[in-house]
């Protein structure tokens, strides 16, 4: 990684098609350089500052901002006027207001999703593609993690994710989370929330972070968190299932060149979903790390997210 920096420009943005949303952006590296933007996890999950160190600050413009209702971007935790396509004409937006022609996209686990369908609909302004744990909001992998699959790796985490759920309403925990994350009871809320964020944390690593894990605790983040992925695998990513890898979809953006890192053992988003879009897309380069799981800050793939990061910046694109 980098040295941590800091941005020369920061402020907020107002959100397409939207008075409400007030979305959060900074600038940070050269301003001269080869704009980057970074695509966040979750979605819900916010930026955060090391994550402008992928990136060469000699060479990249880099970009991040907090998707609707994440991180800093205000209202919190809202779901109106909050769909991927929504996140899709934003980016344009913030594009279009820092004056990019074309950029490349970085983006891991829901910001892999977003940065794909960013690049389905707008082909012609992304340079590159460098993308994490690949997540394409198909039912089967939302099964998996959510239903019958990570469970019996992590056990007694899946018990604790379980608790808050009625044994008769536990055959679709996602729908059940949904209706607590929206109860009137902001007590009820916010033990579901924190639930919820508590499972992807306790998972997204080979060995489990104790930090990570008490992020999950913080009220506003897990809050922001699972309601707004909730609400997004509910609506099913306001996709069809498997839309991102269809061919015709696809073949929009095989000319652009593209890295894929991905952990083996990634229980969130497991690796057959990045071998999926290696069959679809056989042009890409995926790299499995052997020894990591999901999160970026797994030193293998963070390793390997800088280089690509690099690769890309060299090419001159």
């Amino acid at each position: 990684m980098y040295p941590p920096i800091k941005p020369y420009e920061s402020g907020f943005f107002q959100g397409a098609n939207s008075e409400k949303h007030q979305l959060y952006y900074e600038v940070s590296g050269n301003k001269q350089g080869d704009p980057v933007v970074f695509l966040h996890g979750g979605p819900g999950g916010g930026t955060d500052p090391k994550d402008r160190q992928f990136f060469n600050p000699e060479k990249y413009k880099i970009v991040l901002f907090d998707q609707r209702g994440a991180g800093k971007s205000t209202p919190s935790a809202e779901l109106e006027n909050n769909t991927t396509w929504d996140l899709v004409k934003d980016i344009e937006v913030l594009r279009q207001k820092l004056g990019v022609t074309k950029w490349h996209v970085f983006g891991g686990s829901w910001g892999s999703t977003l940065s794909l369908v960013y690049a389905q609909t707008h082909p012609d302004r992304v340079k590159s593609l460098v993308l994490r744990g690949i997540f394409t909001l198909r039912q089967s992998e939302l099964r998996f993690f959510y239903q019958d699959g990570a469970s019996h790796l992590f056990p007694e985490q899946w018990e604790e994710y379980l608790a808050p759920i009625p044994e008769a309403e536990r055959h679709d925990m996602v729908k059940a989370y949904h209706s607590r994350l929206n109860s009137s009871n902001e007590n009820i809320r916010l033990a579901a929330a924190k639930a919820w964020a508590k499972w992807e944390m306790a998972t997204s690593r080979l060995i489990v972070s104790a930090d990570a894990v008490a992020q999950a605790e913080k009220d506003n983040f897990a809050n922001a968190f699972a309601r707004i992925e909730n609400y997004y695998f509910v609506n099913e990513g306001f996709m069809r299932d498997g839309q991102l890898l269809d061919k015709q979809e696809i073949d929009k953006i095989r000319h652009i060149p593209t890295i894929v890192v991905q952990g083996r053992y990634d229980v969130v988003c497991p690796a057959t979903t990045a071998w999926a879009l290696k069959r679809a897309w056989p042009e890409i380069t995926l790299h499995i790390i052997p020894d990591a799981g999901h999160s970026s800050r797994e030193p293998g793939i963070e390793k390997k997210l800088v280089e690509a990061a690099d690769i890309m910046a060299s090419k001159g694109l």
